[in-house]
């Protein structure tokens, strides 16, 4: 753990930080006797960020695993799922005369 005076650490921030990046923390002392601690910040990931597998697999096949698993219900058996949703038909609209 490297301690600098507020001053020291003013007048080398570049360093002061590159300290902390190395080594996880550094503290910042000041004359009232006050600390701070300089720790770099985690860098954040995404959760989707992982990386690759090699399967060696068509899309045909893998679009045929993605809907063969969304047919089974949680019990693991297989389900029919109506491929389109009846759509709902509007009555047609009645003809309107305008006058002359």
């Amino acid at each position: 753990m490297k301690v600098y005076t507020f001053s020291k650490a003013r007048q080398n921030l570049a360093g002061v930080l590159e300290e902390a990046r190395r080594n996880g923390t550094v503290h910042i002392k000041r004359r009232d006797g006050q600390e701070f601690v300089i720790a770099p910040a985690k860098a954040k990931r995404s959760p989707l960020d992982v990386p690759g597998v090699r399967l060696d697999l068509s899309a045909a096949e893998i679009v045929r695993a993605v809907r063969e698993g969304r047919e089974r219900e949680p019990s693991g058996a297989l389900i029919r799922v109506p491929r389109r949703l009846p759509v709902a038909r509007r009555a047609p609209m009645p003809k309107v005369r305008r006058r002359p």
